[in-house]
């Protein structure tokens, strides 16, 4: 193995490490951690394209499958998730991110960085200030006909462009309209599976053929870096959420938003 790749396979290890963390303290994907870090490690192994940001968004996705099914799965076993709501939102979710790739098959690298920059940028609001959203609490009711579809639809198409698993939205949703926060978190990581699966099928598939991708890349989908990111995460994430309970859950978020701001930046300036 070159020493190219063992240092690609160290710093991915680096990237799995931090997105479980992530995902165990904040309860998000970890894809806002693992797509900056693909890109940052991509230009290693192959000369700098506009297949990149693509193959990264591909990878995240493809990890997020990964974590959010056995998230999924451990949450099932104790009651927590809400499968009404998974079934009520597929086929919407589904629509979404059928609209997502169609959207990424006709950017080019330096566009989908200002989607991923201004995207990241949206999602800092909840992080910094969360408190602003806590007047709605208890007021809402579940969407339901054209309301569910139309938040479905923009959130499965958004997680899909940014290679996220849309947990924040979700569990931002869930709660303000009453919802226990464990059954919003358990259900959160079911919206990420019904996300992440098509996502992930669709960007390989708009890969094959593509010529200058990283090495052990199947279409948009890097295989040394799923396995990497995937396996230290999965250690991780149960750390990250133990942590979650020691510390102070208010100043976490308020870093994690400043973290995000700091991602839009650089992804502003690589555009």
């Amino acid at each position: 193995m070159g020493t190219d790749m063992l240092m690609f396979l160290a710093l991915l290890s680096g990237a799995g490490i931090v997105a479980g963390l992530t995902a165990g303290l904040f309860g998000v994907g970890g894809g806002f951690v693992v797509v900056p870090a693909l890109l940052a490690v991509f230009p290693f192994l192959t000369d700098q394209t506009d297949h990149l940001m693509l193959v990264a968004v591909g990878t995240s996705l493809a990890t997020i499958v990964v974590s959010s099914a056995r998230s999924m799965f451990a949450h099932a076993k104790r009651g927590a998730v809400d499968f009404q709501v998974l079934k009520d939102w597929s086929v919407w979710l589904l629509v979404g991110v059928a609209g997502g790739l169609l959207v990424a098959s006709w950017v080019d690298g330096n566009e989908l960085i200002m989607v991923f920059a201004v995207g990241v940028l949206l999602y800092s609001v909840y992080f910094l200030f969360p408190d602003m959203f806590q007047r709605f609490k208890g007021k809402l009711s579940m969407p339901e006909g054209r309301g569910r579809a139309l938040l479905a639809s923009v959130l499965g198409g958004f997680s899909a462009l940014l290679g996220i698993g849309g947990g924040t939205v979700t569990v931002l949703t869930m709660v303000l309209c009453n919802r226990p926060v464990h059954q919003a978190v358990a259900t959160a990581s079911g919206v990420g599976v019904l996300i992440a699966i098509p996502g992930a099928i669709g960007f390989m598939l708009l890969g094959l053929g593509a010529e200058n991708l990283p090495q052990g890349s199947i279409g948009y989908i890097n295989i040394p870096a799923l396995v990497a990111v995937a396996a230290f995460s999965l250690v991780t994430a149960p750390i990250g959420a133990r942590l979650a309970h020691s510390l102070d859950e208010r100043q976490l978020k308020r870093a994690f938003g400043i973290y995000l701001i700091l991602v839009a930046a650089a992804m502003y300036a690589k555009a």
